[in-house]
């Protein structure tokens, strides 16, 4: 399983990675969920997530709750999202004291969970990484999706044919962290589904499964 490290001037107790493969569904003892807990603390605080806004405390949530992103501050805490096109947001401030993970799809994204989940971390310091996700030259989506997102937005879509654009997650995600006062923004440029060698896209191949983001303090 290959596994993506950040590469972000994060604090050393911050620790984050991605799966590029399926690695089954939130069963413990599912396909690759082992080798995965492997490299992480604890077992991950699963989500059933649902292309919202909803953001869970990690630390106090038991079960599957349903939401499209987790903070934490506790040590050994594994916030975790799945993901298959839409793009993960993994975040961290500073002093190391809090991170974070958001589930950012078109919807998401309009719905504004990049927002919700910096003001859950509650930090005026805080960077941001962008994982893997569907890329600018290959999303094409409809008017409707492009009229869910505010006017400054427009600039992230590229007119295809009628009633059809290309949509940049990455660019509309950095905007609405620059809007939520993260400076710090790195990662983008993956594209899951030009990528078949390398990640699993739910567009191209029509499949079940999920690629996991997590993030974690140690």
């Amino acid at each position: 399983m290959e596994l993506i490290r950040p590469d972000w001037p994060a604090p050393a107790n911050v620790k984050a990675l991605v799966t590029t493969r399926p690695f089954g569904d939130m069963a413990a003892g599912a396909p690759g969920r082992a080798s995965l807990r492997a490299h992480l603390p604890a077992e991950p605080k699963w989500l059933r997530q649902v292309h919202g806004n909803e953001v869970i405390d990690a630390d106090s949530a038991r079960g599957h709750p349903q939401a499209d992103a987790a903070v934490a501050r506790r040590r050994g805490t594994v916030c975790s999202i799945m993901i298959a096109d839409c793009m993960p947001v993994i975040l961290a401030d500073a002093s190391g004291s809090v991170v974070g993970v958001a589930h950012a799809g078109w919807r998401g994204l309009s719905s504004g969970v990049i927002e919700a989940t910096v003001r859950a971390m509650g930090s005026r310091t805080l960077i941001a990484w962008l994982g893997p996700a569907i890329g600018p030259r290959v999303y094409e989506v409809g008017d409707e999706v492009r009229a869910a997102f505010l006017p400054g937005e427009r600039s992230a879509f590229v007119a295809t044919r009628p009633g059809h654009w290309l949509l940049d997650l990455y660019a509309v995600a950095r905007q609405r962290l620059e809007s939520s006062g993260v400076k710090g923004v790195y990662g983008g440029g993956f594209c899951t589904y030009s990528e078949p060698e390398r990640f699993f896209s739910y567009r191209r191949e029509r499949a079940s499964g999920r690629m996991a983001a997590l993030v974690w303090l140690t």
